[in-house]
């Protein structure tokens, strides 16, 4: 071996050192300050407060999805006119309205149109998990009393050795059918519109109930609620009945 660099080399370590230089000026260095990497998964806080803004009690809500607010936690009225708040959900001077005035003064984020589409999903989740026999996703979505009536009946399914098929074809219409506030809980009753294709096969794959060929029109009525006021943003449904 040579105890000396030749040239050729001498003129690569050169070159290593200036690209290294000009890396650590263009990206900088860790500061220990730097943002950890975005998670699209990751559960979104309340925005700060603006710097200047009075805190209040508010503060640590976390706001429900589709907020207008401007982030202070201040208790405002929606820029809306009251008589058109809730046009396409609630007639104005109605009892449901002025519920609904009341969730969104406690929840100024609180948006109907958001609700609705929140509940369309829930009922489609909830639908194909208990199709599915899904408990953890069901203990989720569901009151302590409405998720025991659905594990009873999975439960005594799964007895019988049977599987429900159960395929959405669309949710026609989903509709606020009421509101009430009993305490600190809000309950918003909406009525769903829909189309299945759904079947019950025995152990044995033959259909006992339903048709896995036929769309059948459904209509539920579902009841959820949520605590005014709690961290977590989620609607639990906590009443079920089929509509007329």
């Amino acid at each position: 071996m040579q105890d000396s660099f030749d040239i050729t080399t001498l003129i690569f370590i050169v070159l290593a050192i200036f690209v290294v230089w000009r890396l650590r000026s263009v990206l900088g260095q860790k500061t220990g300050n730097e943002q950890p990497p975005f998670d699209p998964l990751a559960r979104r806080d309340a925005p700060p407060v603006r710097p200047g803004a009075a805190k209040t009690d508010q503060d640590n809500v976390v706001r429900l999805p589709g907020a207008n607010g401007d982030g202070t936690g201040a208790r405002a009225e929606p820029a809306t006119p009251p008589g058109e708040r809730w046009k396409g959900y609630a007639e104005a001077g109605t009892p449901m309205a002025a519920t609904l005035d009341e969730i969104a003064r406690a929840e100024p984020s609180f948006d109907a149109g958001t609700f609705l589409e929140g509940a369309k999903a829930a009922y489609e989740m909830i639908v194909t998990a208990f199709a599915q026999g899904d408990r953890k996703m069901l203990k989720d979505l569901l009151s302590k009393e409405v998720y025991e009536g659905f594990e009873r009946a999975i439960t005594e399914r799964e007895r019988r050795g049977e599987k429900v098929e159960t395929t959405f074809v669309s949710i026609d219409k989903a509709e606020m059918a009421g509101a009430e506030i009993q305490g600190k809980n809000a309950q918003i009753v909406v009525r769903f519109l829909s189309k299945l294709i759904t079947a019950t096969r025995d152990a044995a794959g033959a259909v006992v109930d339903g048709s896995p060929d036929t769309v059948v029109d459904v209509t539920d009525v579902w009841t959820f609620s949520r605590a005014l006021g709690s961290r977590d943003p989620n609607w639990q449904l906590i009443a079920t009945e089929a509509g007329q």
